[in-house]
């Protein structure tokens, strides 16, 4: 896992296998790399996420953005979303880029303009 900061408002996280796999991980997450860097807004990659993430049935998507806002940081999801097939999921994405916590957006360059680096 690679971290980077953005002109010190935007952590940067890559990573090619999972660190968020649930609710729990997703508070170490914060803890471990928000704390670190004092900075409360984190871009990550698709990848650094468990696949099944991405299935809403599991509750997984809900429980790791409940931690996020909770402890008042924003989170910006950067990939290739257009595999899923979900309407569902089409949905959650449309809805969360129209709020002000929880976006998935195409590049990392997206991800610090939105979380405002």
């Amino acid at each position: 896992m690679t971290t980077k900061v953005i002109k010190g408002s935007v952590i940067v996280v890559r990573s090619d296998a999972p660190v968020i796999f649930d609710g729990q991980s997703a508070l170490d997450f914060v803890v471990n790399i928000g704390y670190e860097h004092d900075c409360r807004n984190i871009a990550i990659n698709k990848a650094a996420l468990a696949e099944k993430y991405f299935k809403l049935s599991t509750g997984i998507a809900g429980e790791v953005a409940q931690k996020f806002v909770n402890y008042g940081y924003r989170l910006a999801i950067f990939g290739d979303f257009s595999g899923y097939t979900s309407k569902p999921l089409h949905d959650y994405i449309y809805e969360c880029n129209q709020g002000g916590h929880l976006y998935f957006v195409a590049d990392e360059d997206e991800a610090v303009r939105r979380l405002g680096g």
